[in-house]
């Protein structure tokens, strides 16, 4: 073997060929749009779509986390299902009309937050009197999250 090239006789096995692909994968396309999943059921379930809640080992999650953020991190959680979708649908209007809804109750759902939290991302400190970033206590921190 040249010190210049690397071995490659893993590439060599026993399938037929002189270098066979070992596997390929394959992903069905999503024929369904209409989610029937609400959003915190969805978190909890790990997809808005019924077609594809295939539970690792059959364990289900039975409920969304029960924190402040558990209505943004549900929101969030289906408005990223719904640009996963529309990615490979984009004609589909009824989901993104969905979307649009989605995205409306995203922004509405922040505000609320953080009004009555304080902010949750940098970004969010648009309109704010001052840095507020770094001062404690953080979302996660919920428990000592004082009320506005």
């Amino acid at each position: 073997m040249s010190c210049n090239r690397p071995d490659q006789s893993y590439r060599n096995g026993s399938l037929p060929g002189a270098m066979a692909p070992l596997a390929m994968s394959y992903v069905p396309m999503q024929v369904s749009s209409a989610p029937s999943y609400e959003a915190s059921e969805a978190l909890a379930r790990g997809t808005l779509f019924p077609g594809l809640d295939l539970p690792f080992m059959n364990i289900v999650n039975e409920k969304a986390p029960d924190v402040p953020t558990a209505e943004l991190m549900a929101i969030d959680f289906v408005t990223d299902e719904l640009e996963l979708y529309l990615d490979t649908h984009a004609e589909d209007r009824e989901a993104f009309d969905l979307y649009q809804n989605f995205l409306a109750l995203r922004k509405e759902a922040r505000e609320r937050y953080t009004a009555r939290y304080g902010v949750i991302t940098q970004c969010d400190q648009l309109g704010q009197d001052s840095y507020t970033w770094l001062q404690d206590p953080w979302p996660w921190e919920f428990q000592t999250r004082r009320v506005r």
